[in-house]
């Protein structure tokens, strides 16, 4: 319980009560309902006509692509074993290998890592995919699909066997185009206009060669690229397509578009589209209402995103040991929400019980939205303080990404006097920041931009002295990898001000005996 001292010792705290000790709500419609306040003039439907439209143009939506696709088994299960051509015994034993990876990694995720399946692979004689019946094949772009991470190289990894199947003649069903999607979408940590452009091209290489209609998985792809990136136009194109082809909305639908409004910084639209989503008949759960607090919170609603955590507070149950959060957990909880909002729908009255099951309280994300909007954009210290009280109150495990937006808010707020967000207050947090990862070692790893704000932060509010202490100590800390830290020692250097450093680790990067006389340091 020590890593989460008060660093703050001047700053205004708000009393908080302990609510989670009190009664839980019901969580029926109407409680389900009151855990957002404000009233909701309109349905979700007329306000995204507002923003679609406002002009009122009345333009007709364009009728089509009607398309026809082709379920015979011969074209969908091709090649069977029949089919196979005669191989050789490697051939036949590094298919074998191959097959004998993929059941690993299906069942046990970490046993057998997606580099070493993907060199076996690659042992394969051309055509590659043609030494593979058509049930192994989905298998081995289902788990290159499903990686723990998606980036660049997972991502180039999977459009290399899309590339062998196209090149072999073979066809990808729906699945398979939509793990391609979500790759040219998410591989980066940020959507930009390059990446949605990929997911709109490949959306349409889908439907006019591959021949397969999208499906509601898609769509929520291409919906929520669009938003991130804040193309809201395409955004309200794929709206109306999903209108026009009567998709209905899922689980996923109703939370992106409470985030779209929430990025138009309309409070009205957030509103109506969680009404709609409970309307629905949809489960709520924390990831959902965090959506809606980012939208109070970015309309400038604190008080009613504030309303909005002290209900999540007081009708959700704190598990003292909750479960690590991972890939596996989370898809499988995931799953499971799917698969109970289906029957909630099917069997309205399951769903007040079943609602009870989801948890609604405060995770990670929700503190992180608040942490940072108190700190960075409102410059309030006594709520990032008191925000992090309930952070331990709740059971909450520290993250290094909340210290970053500490870190923000110190290089916004703080260097001049008489600010709450002062040097001696920055030195607890640092020290409160190396105390956790001292206790939590691997679980809290400090990467480029926690070490980049914290010089930021450092060298607004201390002195040159002091900053060039902390650089060499942070420098024993990080976890940037060894191919990155010239990059990050680029930017530390304009923050930092050492220019012989970055031409001294020009000349000696590559050599091995750096490397085993400095270890995880860069350079002094």
């Amino acid at each position: 319980m020590s890593r989460y001292r008060r660093p703050f010792a001047r700053a205004s705290i708000p009393t908080a009560t302990n609510e989670s000790e009190g009664p839980s709500l019901n969580l029926d419609k109407d409680e389900l309902l009151s855990l957002v306040s404000g009233p909701v003039e309109a349905t979700a439907a007329e306000l995204y006509e507002a923003h679609r439209d406002p002009f009122r143009g009345g333009y007709a939506a364009p009728d089509g692509p009607h398309i026809r696709v082709s379920d015979a088994k011969q074209d969908v299960c091709f090649p069977t074993q029949e089919d196979m051509p005669r191989i050789s015994a490697f051939t036949q034993a590094v298919v074998e290998k191959l097959c004998i990876s993929l059941r690993k990694r299906l069942r046990y995720r970490d046993l057998v890592p997606l580099e070493r399946i993907y060199a076996t692979y690659q042992e394969l004689p051309e055509p590659r995919m043609l030494n593979l019946t058509a049930g192994w094949r989905k298998e081995l772009l289902r788990v290159m699909g499903m990686p723990t991470k998606r980036d660049a190289d997972s991502m180039l990894r999977y459009f290399s066997l899309v590339a062998d199947v196209k090149n072999a003649g073979l066809t990808l069903n729906q699945r398979q185009w939509n793990y391609a999607l979500a790759f040219a979408a998410k591989y980066a940590a940020r959507v930009q206009t390059r990446q949605l452009e990929s997911a709109m091209r490949l959306w349409s290489e889908m439907e006019r060669e591959g021949n397969q209609p999208a499906n509601e998985v898609t769509f929520n792809i291409l919906f929520d690229a669009a938003t991130k990136a804040g193309s809201f136009a395409l955004a309200d194109m794929l709206y109306k397509e999903m209108e026009s082809r009567g998709i209905p909305f899922n689980h996923f639908h109703h939370v992106t578009l409470i985030y779209y409004f929430g990025l138009q910084r309309d409070s009205d639209g957030v509103r109506a589209a969680y009404k709609e989503m409970v309307e629905a008949g949809q489960l709520v759960d924390t990831i959902a209402l965090n959506c809606v607090i980012s939208g109070l919170l970015r309309s400038g609603e604190e008080g009613a995103a504030d309303d909005t955590y002290r209900r999540m507070r007081a009708g959700g149950k704190v598990a003292p040991l909750q479960p690590e959060k991972n890939y596996m957990v989370s898809k499988a909880i995931t799953k499971a929400l799917m698969m109970l909002s289906r029957v909630a729908k099917e069997h309205p009255s399951l769903k007040t019980s079943f609602q009870r099951g989801v948890r609604i309280s405060p995770d990670l994300r929700t503190f992180k939205l608040f942490v940072e909007h108190y700190a960075v954009r409102v410059g309030d210290l006594g709520k990032v303080v008191y925000f992090l009280d309930e952070m331990k109150t709740q059971g909450v495990v520290l993250h290094p990404t909340l210290f970053l937006g500490i870190f923000r808010g110190f290089f916004l707020h703080g260097g001049h006097p008489g600010s709450d967000w002062s040097e001696q207050r920055l030195d607890s947090v640092v020290n409160a920041f190396y105390q956790a990862q001292d206790e939590m070692g691997e679980q809290f790893r400090i990467d480029k931009w926690a070490v980049i704000w914290l010089l930021k932060a450092i060298k607004r509010c201390c002195s040159q002295q002091k900053l060039e202490k902390a650089f060499d100590e942070i420098s024993l800390r990080w976890d940037v990898p060894m191919e990155r830290r010239l990059e990050v020692l680029a930017i530390c250097d304009k923050i930092v001000g050492r220019a012989d450093d970055i031409s001294t680790w020009r000349i000696f990067e590559s050599t091995a005996k750096l490397r085993q006389m400095m270890g995880n340091r860069i350079i002094q």
